[in-house]
């Protein structure tokens, strides 16, 4: 398409409404229109994304223009829906939601709206025929991206996951957890087999795997770092590891953004970029599949334009080859 994709960003003043910012200001085929929000209407963007100054001069606004052809929706995690229901969104404008209110099949529609799940690894293809998408959780890419390969091939039964995050996959708003004093120097454990993301990384292993159930048993630790996450999938696995290479191999061929690593991955790689790296090791019938992803951007606002690229007929990495923050 010749004419620019015209973006609209609704919670702007978080850090994925930030980061979305920073990749469509630069996006060669799409540009932000407004940004929504009700607290700092009328402020500059730049007096809360401060890295912003010299780059616009656009402000915040609690007016919802209607002339967008995508809304994102940076909202907290159960506001989406409200939203919806008090501002009617025209029908021509696609919506790409990061919260957590469309992810689940059964609970995916809302006024005529039906979202679909937008990991694009699993459903590209109906990610492109989509007017409305439900973005991943960042947890549940990591773990999704390193499980989907054996699911598919039919070599995991159950798994075992750790994961760790930096302190912006709480969000910017301040809680006891996100203050640097306890942070720093620190780690803890939290939702303990009980975290949301676990609904739809079972929903998206029924996709490929229907007539099997496939537990995961996850903890989720909160780190001492700001972004990034690096996750540990255990499972029993007796093929041997040229299947298992070939299952990633496969996987990973016709993928824009993840990547098989047969050699040991560490977060720096993919900080500050929309990669997945993937690297299966082995011991015995033990097999450990490493993930590692930048939480706000294939984890979330990187994920989200992704989509966006597919929805509108788009190279699927415009705007997205990204830099890593390595040194």
């Amino acid at each position: 398409m010749n004419a620019k994709v015209r973006a609209g960003i609704a919670g702007g003043a978080g850090y994925t409404g930030g980061e979305l910012l920073r990749i469509l200001l630069h996006h060669p085929h799409a540009e932000p229109i407004f940004v929504h929000s009700r607290s700092n209407a009328g402020k500059p963007l730049s007096t809360v994304h401060q890295d912003l100054l010299g780059e616009t001069d656009m402000a915040f606004t609690d007016v919802l223009q209607k002339d967008v052809d995508v809304l994102f929706l940076c909202l907290g995690h159960g506001e989406s829906r409200r939203f919806l229901e008090e501002n009617p969104i025209p029908e021509h404008t696609r919506i790409i939601d990061l919260g957590n209110d469309f992810r689940l099949p059964g609970s995916n529609s809302i006024g005529g709206r039906s979202f679909v799940y937008g990991l694009p690894e699993l459903n590209r293809g109906d990610i492109a025929k989509a007017r409305d998408v439900a973005n991943p959780g960042c947890f549940a890419t990591a773990i999704q991206l390193g499980l989907l390969p054996l699911a598919a091939a039919g070599l995991v039964r159950e798994a075992h996951v750790t994961a760790i995050t930096g302190s912006t996959g709480a969000g910017q708003s301040l809680s006891a957890s996100s203050h640097f004093s306890w942070r720093s120097n620190n780690i803890q454990a939290y939702k303990t087999l009980t975290h949301q993301h676990l609904g739809e990384i079972g929903a998206s292993l029924r996709q490929v795997r229907p007539q099997q159930e496939i537990p995961v048993h996850f903890v989720p630790w909160r780190g001492d770092f700001t972004r990034g996450i690096f996750a540990s999938i255990q499972v029993h696995c007796t093929a041997p590891q040229e299947e298992v290479e070939k299952a990633f191999g496969s996987f990973c061929a016709d993928t824009a953004f993840t990547r098989l690593s047969l050699e040991p991955i560490f977060l720096k790689q993919v900080v500050n970029t929309n990669k997945c790296l993937l690297q299966p090791e082995r011991t015995g019938d033990m097999l450990v599949v490493h993930s590692a992803i930048d939480n706000l951007l294939k984890g979330a606002s990187g994920q989200a334009v992704q989509n966006m690229n597919l929805m509108f007929g788009l190279p699927e990495d415009a705007g997205l080859r990204l830099k890593a923050s390595y040194f």
